[in-house]
């Protein structure tokens, strides 16, 4: 079981500590599709610290949300901003004392709250817990399945009408070479 542990333990560490270095990088840079690509990897590795502690689909979801949305975020500064690759040295910072104060209070209080926090020991779930796990699924996406399968269906029919309109349609003259 110790060796489980220490090495749940270590993987944990290891990529919470990669992802508060890759959220300093964000602030440290000067390009902006480097900064949102630093965020993707803070997010990517706090995905990887929820798949250590066996919470897969916290994981899986936040590596899949995070790298959509970043990938996104990414492509649409290198179009829309005067300077995505940071040449001009432009400043990102905002409220630095703000920020760093809140920062430092932050780390001081999670690092408090991991250290002297008594976790107790480990809790086995009831016999019936999986079937009650089934129960909640049923409960919350029977009734709402449609609702979900439609929204999505929306959304997706609106990012095909954004491009669709967004795209610049090809004259006849042009086309032709003419």
């Amino acid at each position: 079981m110790w060796e489980q542990l220490s090495g749940q333990m270590f993987f944990i560490g290891f990529f919470g500590l990669a992802a508060v270095w890759f959220g300093i990088v964000v602030f440290r840079t000067y390009s902006m599709v480097r900064s949102a690509l630093a965020l993707l990897f803070s997010q990517t590795a706090l995905g990887a610290m929820f798949l250590s502690m066996q919470a897969e689909f916290l994981g899986v979801l936040q590596i899949m949300m995070m790298a959509t949305e970043m990938s996104i975020m990414a492509i649409f500064m290198v179009m829309f901003m005067m300077d995505p690759g940071g040449l001009g040295k432009m400043e990102m910072t905002h409220q630095k004392r703000l920020s760093l104060g809140a920062g430092f209070v932050s780390f001081i209080t999670a690092v408090v709250v991991a250290v002297f926090v008594d976790w107790g020991p480990v809790v086995s779930l009831a016999p019936d817990a999986g079937q009650q796990t089934v129960d909640l699924g049923l409960e919350l996406l029977g009734r709402s399945m449609l609702i979900f399968e439609t929204a999505g269906i929306t959304i997706l029919t609106a990012m095909i009408a954004a491009t669709a309109v967004a795209i610049k349609p090809i004259s006849r003259s042009n086309k032709h070479g003419s």
